[in-house]
């Protein structure tokens, strides 16, 4: 004798398994229908986070990895800094190293694209400018055009004073708006952790840069410059 909680675990399957399965469809409005299931789950890999690295510091003497533990307090300014809020409290982060000295700092980057998390490394140098951008996977259907030089140079030399926001002072790509505005979020974190953590403690953060341009400011007017 069948059991009616056999039927009912039927019933249950042919009345539920439509809906899940609907619900898990997504609607890409710029191309007006239903992302395909291999778009869903590519993901296209340009470079490995170690390949990047040395990208980013090809004359680096050394590069060390450390582990950027953000407090809840710290997390705070840096979201009210970059405009949006962000779940993760650690980063792990390369410096690049020459002698004493440290050339730069790298950070992988997770942000979402359209539909699903794009990731790349930022490179920073000692003074708080962008060196480099380099997209290490994409996993959208489109938008990865921002992996171009022609493209991304646009973030090399930008700073936390930067807006880093489209039609401020980065150009959009047509049909790549979403991951466009997702590495641009991204660059600007990266450009104010490392502004907080490593370049504010040693003198040379936003803050120091804003007070010396003030200071200019007063004697370029008392000496009529």
């Amino acid at each position: 004798m069948i059991s009616r909680w056999f039927v009912l675990s039927l019933a249950l399957t042919f009345v539920i398994t439509p809906d899940l399965v609907r619900a898990e469809r997504v609607w890409d409005s710029e191309i007006k229908r239903y992302l395909t299931e291999q778009e869903m789950s590519m993901a296209e890999v340009f470079l490995t986070e170690e390949e990047a690295v040395k990208l980013m510091f090809p004359n680096s003497e050394r590069i060390k990895k450390e582990l950027l533990r953000v407090s809840a307090d710290k997390k705070m300014i840096i979201e009210e800094r970059i405009g949006w809020k962000f779940p993760e409290d650690t980063f792990e982060v390369y410096i690049g190293e020459t002698g004493k000295q440290v050339d730069g700092y790298a950070i992988v980057q997770n942000t979402i694209g359209k539909h699903k998390p794009m990731t790349y490394m930022v490179g920073v140098d000692n003074t708080g400018h962008v060196l480099n951008v380099e997209l290490l996977v994409f996993r959208e259907a489109r938008g990865s055009e921002v992996r171009t030089k022609r493209f991304n140079v646009q973030y090399e030399g930008k700073t936390v004073l930067d807006p880093v926001r489209i039609n401020k002072d980065i150009i959009n790509i047509s049909g790549a708006t979403m991951s466009v505005r997702s590495m641009s979020a991204g660059i600007k974190r990266v450009l104010v952790l490392v502004d907080e953590f490593y370049l504010k403690p040693a003198g040379l953060g936003s803050d120091t840069v804003a007070t010396k341009k003030s200071d200019q400011g007063i004697f370029g007017s008392l000496f009529g410059n």
